[in-house]
C-alpha cells in the first residue's frame, strides 16, 4: 500500500503541534508522527506556559491563529503578570498549567482536526533526491519509519525536541532515553548528517518532583495568583479567571546547609565530572551551576509549583540538578518545610542533538534542502513557547510553499517571533536560546496587549485566522480607536480638574485638561479618572488596558516607529542569491566568509550577522549602487 501525504511533521511536542495544525487548517494533507501518542504536548520541565517575553510569544501565536494560548487558558491553575513594577512593554503573563489536562486538550484538538492524521511511529530517515532548483542541493521526497514504512511527502518539518540521540544523566549513571524516561530517537541524527546538516550537542535539565503531602507548606512563603489577569486567547472569555479558584504556589530558599551539601558533592555531578559534553542553558542553570557561578550568594529562591489539580506532584523551580539520588534527597531535605519530603521523580540532565540554525532561511526551511524545515529545540532553542512559535511559522511556510504562494518572513519590528527567528538564522546560537524582552530593540512596539493588531492581519493573509477571529480583531480595534479619540477630545473644567488633582496631593490645574492628558500622568490610570468622566461606557478590561497604554506611551511609540522606518531600507533591499561575496572589492575576508555561509536574504539581515560590521554593509551597498 502506497503511503502518501503532503507534509510529514516529525514530533508532536509544542512545535510539532502548531506546525501540523497550521498545515492542516490551511487545507494541506498532513501526518503528524510521534514516538508516543501519550507524550503529545508533554510539559517535561516547568508545568507553566508564558513568562518574561514568553508570554508575548503566546499572545503572538494566538494572534496568528495558533493553538497554545487557548489550551493554556483552559488548564490554568494560577495566573500572574510578571514585571508589573516596570513599563507596559515588559509586562508578561505566566500561568501554572495542569500538565495532564493540557496534553488531553491538545491531543483531542489534533484528533478532531480535518486534513490531519496522527501516527505513532519513530522517523529514522529523511529521504531526499538531488535538486537543481536554485541554491537547493536536494529536495525532500519522503520519510522512513523505524518499522520500515516509507511515506512519500513533499515537505517534512523536524520538530524532534530533545529526543535525537538523547541521553539521561543522574550522578554517575547515564543511559539513552528521552525526557521523562521515554524512548529517544536514535536514527534521525545520522540521516540528517548524511543529508549534509551540521549538528550541535546541547544539554538541559529538570528538578525533582516532590510529593505535596510530605511538604510542610506552612513554613513556605505563599504566592497567590492574580484574579484579574487577562487570558492569552481571543477565544477565552475575560471573566474566566474570575470564576476559577486559583491554586497557590509557594516560595522557599536554599540555605548554608543546602550549599554545603552541593559543594561537597560537586565531583559527583554529571555536569562537573566530565560526563556531559553538551552546552547547557545560560538562563536556566542547574543549582550546582548557580553555586559555582554565583559563589557569593547566600541563598537562592525556589518556587514550589503544582503539576496539576489531581496529582500530588510538585515542581521545584530553580532546583534542577544532575547530582546522584542520595544527594538529591539530602539537599532537598535541607530546605525549610522539606525535612520529610519524598521524591516522586528524580531530577536529571539530558543531552540531545540539534541543528545549527544558521543553516535555515528565515522561513525555517533548510537552505540546501528544498521542503525540509526545522522548528523548536531542534533549532537550538529552549522553552515550550519558543518551540510553538517556530512550529507555527514552519507550518505556515510549508503550506505556503505547497500552495505556490510567497513565504512568510516576520520582521524584527513586527513581533518577538520575528526577533527569535532572525536571531537564530543570522546570529546562530552556541547554547540553548531563550527569548527575553531585552533581545528586542522594538519592545515598546511589541507589547502583549497589541499582539493582535500587529499579527492578526498577517494570520488572515496566510489562511489561519477565521472570520470570527478577524471580526473580533476589527471590533477591538474600533473600540480602542473610538475610546482614545473620546479621551483626547473630552475636556474637564479647571475647577473639576483641580478637585481631582488636589485629592491626589497635586497642584491645582491652571486650565481645563483633557482626559487623555490626565492618563499621561504617571500616577493616573483609567480607574482614577472615573470620578470626572461621567460620559464613559463600560468597556472590557482588555480594551481599557490597551487604551491606557496607547495614550501613555504615544510619544515613545512614535519615536520607535521612526527608528523602524529608518532601517526599512536595509530590511527591504534584497541581496541576490547568486552573489559571490569573495568578488566584492573592499569586503573583508571574515565578512565575506560569514555572508557566504549564512546567505542573508536582505541587507538588514546581513547587518546583524556576527562578524559583519557597518563598513562591510556600506561596501555592499556601494557594490550594488544603492544610496
Amino acid at each position: 500500500m502506497a503511503l502518501k501525504t503532503k507534509v510529514a511533521v516529525i514530533g508532536a511536542g509544542h512545535a510539532g503541534i502548531e506546525a501540523a495544525l497550521a498545515c492542516a487548517r490551511t487545507g494541506i494533507d498532513t501526518v503528524l508522527f510521534t514516538m508516543s501518542l501519550d507524550s503529545i504536548a508533554n510539559l517535561p520541565c516547568n508545568p507553566s506556559i508564558g513568562g518574561t517575553a514568553k508570554g508575548h510569544l503566546v499572545y503572538e501565536i494566538d494572534a496568528l491563529g495558533g493553538e497554545m494560548g487557548r489550551a493554556a487558558d483552559l488548564v490554568t491553575l494560577q495566573s500572574r503578570t510578571l514585571n508589573l513594577g516596570k513599563g507596559a512593554a515588559v509586562h508578561s503573563k505566566r500561568v501554572q498549567a495542569d500538565r495532564k489536562k493540557y496534553q488531553q486538550i491538545m491531543k483531542s484538538t489534533l484528533e478532531s482536526q480535518s486534513n490531519l492524521r496522527l501516527v505513532q511511529s519513530e522517523i529514522t530517515d529523511i529521504i531526499t533526491e538531488d535538486c537543481a532548483n536554485g541554491a537547493y542541493i536536494k529536495k525532500v521526497v519522503g520519510v522512513k519509519t523505524k518499522l520500515g514504512e516509507i511515506w512519500d511527502c513533499e515537505c517534512a518539518i523536524v520538530c524532534a525536541g530533545t529526543y535525537p540521540s538523547a541521553k539521561i544523566f543522574v550522578g554517575d549513571v547515564s543511559y539513552s532515553a528521552g525526557p521523562d524516561g521515554l524512548l529517544g530517537a536514535e536514527g534521525l541524527t545520522k540521516s540528517l548528517i548524511d543529508n549534509g546538516i551540521s549538528i550541535m550537542r546541547f544539554k538541559t535539565g529538570t528538578p525533582a518532583r516532590v510529593k505535596r503531602s510530605t511538604i510542610d507548606l506552612s513554613k513556605l512563603e505563599l504566592q497567590e495568583g492574580e484574579p484579574n489577569s487577562l487570558p492569552f486567547s481571543w477565544r477565552t472569555d475575560e471573566s474566566l479567571l474570575e470564576d476559577v479558584e486559583q491554586i497557590p504556589c509557594h516560595i522557599v530558599y536554599t540555605n548554608e546547609e543546602t550549599h554545603r551539601i552541593i559543594r561537597e558533592n560537586l565531583h559527583r555531578s554529571a555536569m562537573y565530572s566530565g560526563q556531559i559534553t553538551g552546552t547547557g542553558p545560560r538562563y536556566c542553570p542547574s543549582i550546582e551551576d548557580k553555586l559555582v557561578r554565583f559563589a557569593d550568594k547566600q541563598r537562592h529562591q525556589l518556587f514550589v509549583e503544582p503539576l496539576g489539580e489531581n496529582t500530588e506532584e510538585m515542581y521545584i523551580q530553580g532546583f534542577s540538578t544532575s547530582l546522584p539520588t542520595d544527594v538529591q534527597y539530602k539537599m532537598l531535605r535541607s530546605l525549610q518545610g522539606f525535612e520529610n519530603a519524598e521524591i516522586m521523580r528524580y531530577a536529571y540532565a539530558i543531552e540531545y542533538d540539534c541543528a545549527d540554525p544558521t543553516q535555515l532561511f528565515p522561513t525555517l526551511e533548510f537552505k540546501t534542502i528544498c521542503g525540509l524545515y526545522g522548528a523548536g529545540q531542534f533549532n537550538g532553542t529552549s522553552g515550550y513557547e519558543e518551540a510553538a512559535a517556530q512550529g507555527l511559522v514552519a507550518g505556515i511556510n510549508a503550506s505556503l510553499k505547497l500552495r505556490g504562494e510567497e513565504p512568510l518572513i516576520l520582521q524584527r519590528s513586527s513581533s518577538y517571533i520575528g526577533t527569535l527567528i532572525d536571531d537564530l538564522t543570522t546570529k546562530g546560537t552556541n547554547e540553548p536560546y531563550r527569548m527575553m524582552t531585552s533581545r528586542s530593540e522594538y519592545r515598546l512596539l511589541l507589547r502583549q496587549d497589541n499582539a493582535d493588531f500587529r499579527l492578526t492581519p498577517i494570520g488572515r493573509c496566510v489562511g489561519l485566522v477565521s472570520d470570527e477571529q478577524y471580526s473580533h480583531y476589527v471590533a477591538r480595534r474600533e473600540m480602542i480607536d473610538s475610546e482614545v479619540e473620546r479621551l483626547e477630545t473630552t475636556y474637564v473644567s479647571k475647577e473639576c480638574a483641580s478637585e481631582l488633582l488636589v485629592s491626589m496631593g497635586k497642584e491645582e490645574a491652571k486650565s481645563g485638561v483633557s482626559l487623555a492628558d490626565f492618563l499621561r500622568r504617571p500616577d493616573f490610570n483609567y480607574a482614577v479618572i472615573a470620578s470626572i468622566d461621567a460620559g464613559r461606557k463600560a468597556l472590557p478590561r482588555s480594551i481599557v488596558l490597551s487604551v491606557e497604554t496607547e495614550i501613555k506611551y504615544a510619544g515613545y511609540v512614535k519615536k520607535q516607529l521612526a527608528e523602524v522606518k529608518k532601517y526599512e531600507k536595509l530590511e527591504s533591499k534584497a541581496i541576490p542569491a547568486d552573489i559571490n561575496y569573495f568578488a566584492v572589492r573592499g569586503l573583508r575576508i571574515e565578512a565575506a566568509q560569514k555572508l557566504d555561509r549564512i546567505k542573508p536574504l536582505t541587507f538588514g539581515q546581513a547587518s546583524r550577522i556576527s562578524g559583519v560590521n557597518p563598513a562591510d554593509i556600506s561596501v555592499l551597498l556601494v557594490y550594488f549602487g544603492i544610496k
